[in-house]
């Protein structure tokens, strides 16, 4: 088996919502998927629909999938991987995005640098990236914090404690919350922020109904978007 050259792992992005896969990711991508029918996945249905819209062509009963998720026994996750040391090239498809970034799939890359299986990230939107981009923030230096407490008192202590980083160390600090939640954590934000601190809310993100934007804590508070159930970017930066 030594003998065999090993399969790489490719890092497949795939769109962030309802809009045209060819729109948002480059020809590379459709012809990985073309190529390859092992993948490591979220979610089996999304996976499927994400494939079809990359490659309409594909054929789906050639696709092997192995759900990485929350209930994934770490004992497992090495298996995902066999069939790259028996020559075979496997995906790993985010549902959202890019795999990897606030996502599960961090955990089969690391393993796969300890397999000696080489790691190919693939071009593809990444909400993260895109919102700092647009933010006019520091993007030379700056911290994505993923989801922040639920309990509203401690959530207002940690964007205390973001605004005074973003203050000391001229950081931008970013971070997501759950859709359904998102009016709500734009409030907390308003409510506890300083009023000159600089806030950008960047939401559908690459979608027709994409939303970014960057104003101070104040003027947010005196015009409050809709975010419901919208996927949203936080970014916040606390100036002299």
């Amino acid at each position: 088996m030594d003998d065999i050259p090993k399969g790489k792992l490719y890092l497949i992005p795939t769109t962030l919502g309802e809009t045209s896969a060819l729109e948002v990711l480059p020809i590379s991508v459709k012809k990985v998927v073309e190529l390859v029918d092992h993948y490591i996945v979220e979610n089996e249905k999304a996976a499927r629909r994400s494939i079809k819209a990359i490659s309409a062509s594909k054929s789906q009963p050639s696709l092997q999938l192995n759900l990485l998720n929350k209930f994934t026994e770490a004992t497992e996750i090495p298996t995902y991987l066999e069939p790259c040391l028996q020559g075979i090239n496997v995906g790993l498809l985010s549902d959202a995005g890019v795999p990897g970034v606030a996502d599960p799939g961090a955990d089969v890359v690391k393993i796969a640098h300890q397999k000696g299986i080489q790691v190919v990230p693939l071009v593809g939107p990444s909400s993260i990236l895109m919102a700092m981009m647009a933010s006019g923030m520091n993007g030379q230096n700056f911290a994505f914090n993923g989801y922040l407490p639920i309990e509203q008192k401690q959530r207002k202590m940690e964007l205390k404690r973001l605004e005074k980083l973003s203050f000391e160390t001229g950081q931008s600090q970013s971070f997501i919350e759950t859709p359904y939640r998102n009016d709500k954590m734009l409030q907390d934000i308003v409510n506890t922020m300083h009023p000159e601190t600089n806030v950008c809310v960047a939401c559908d993100i690459t979608l027709p109904t994409e939303y970014i934007l960057t104003k101070t804590a104040a003027d947010w508070k005196a015009s409050m978007p809709d975010l419901h159930k919208r996927p949203a970017i936080f970014i916040v930066h606390k100036g002299l």
